[in-house]
C-alpha cells in the first residue's frame, strides 16, 4: 500500500515539468500550406538587435594633451574664469601653472591662485568661443569622463594635478 501511496503523491509533481519562467522561448516550427498544398520552408523571422551606437575613434590628436598650437592662451582662460565663468573675483592673483595643453578641441590648465588651492580647468571649443567644462580641484567629472578626449581625461582623471 506505500507504493501506490507514494506514486500518487509524486504524480502531480512529475507533470509540472520546467517552470515557465526557466523555459526558452517557445519555437515555431510550423510551415503555412502553399497554394499547392506542399509545404514550404519556414520563413526566417528577423531577430531584434540592439541599435548601434556610433563611436568615435580617437584620433591622434585627442589621444595626448599637448602645448595648445593655435591657443587659447592662459590669459583667455583666466578672463573666462573672472567674467561669464564667475568662478575667479577679479581681485585674486592668478598665476598659470600648466597649459592650456590640448587635445581635439578640449584644454586643460592648472591654475596658481593666491591664498587658494592650485585651480584645474578644463575647457572646450575654439579661443574666441570657449567654453567652460569645469573647474576645480578634481576635474574628472561626468562630462569629462564621458566626453573629453584620452588626452584630457588622462590629466584631468588620472594625472597629478600641475605636472
Amino acid at each position: 500500500m506505500t507504493v501506490p501511496v507514494t506514486l500518487l503523491a509524486l504524480l502531480p509533481l512529475a507533470a509540472c515539468g520546467t517552470p515557465p519562467e526557466l523555459r526558452g522561448p517557445a519555437q515555431q516550427t510550423a510551415t503555412a500550406p502553399t497554394a499547392t498544398g506542399t509545404p514550404s520552408s519556414p520563413t526566417p523571422t528577423a531577430t531584434p538587435t540592439a541599435p548601434t551606437t556610433p563611436t568615435a575613434t580617437p584620433t591622434a590628436a585627442d589621444l595626448v594633451a599637448v602645448p595648445c598650437p593655435a591657443g587659447p592662451s592662459g590669459d583667455r582662460v583666466v578672463s573666462l574664469l573672472r567674467g561669464a565663468a564667475g568662478v575667479l573675483p577679479r581681485d585674486v592673483r592668478v598665476r598659470v601653472r600648466t597649459g592650456p595643453l590640448c587635445a581635439g578641441d578640449w584644454q586643460y590648465t592648472v591654475l596658481d591662485v593666491t591664498g587658494h588651492e592650485e585651480l584645474q580647468v578644463v575647457t572646450r571649443g575654439r579661443p574666441g568661443a570657449l567654453k567652460l567644462v569645469t573647474a576645480g580641484t578634481d576635474v574628472c567629472g561626468a562630462e569629462v569622463r564621458a566626453a573629453g578626449p584620452p588626452g584630457i581625461r588622462t590629466l584631468a582623471c588620472d594625472g597629478t594635478p600641475g605636472a
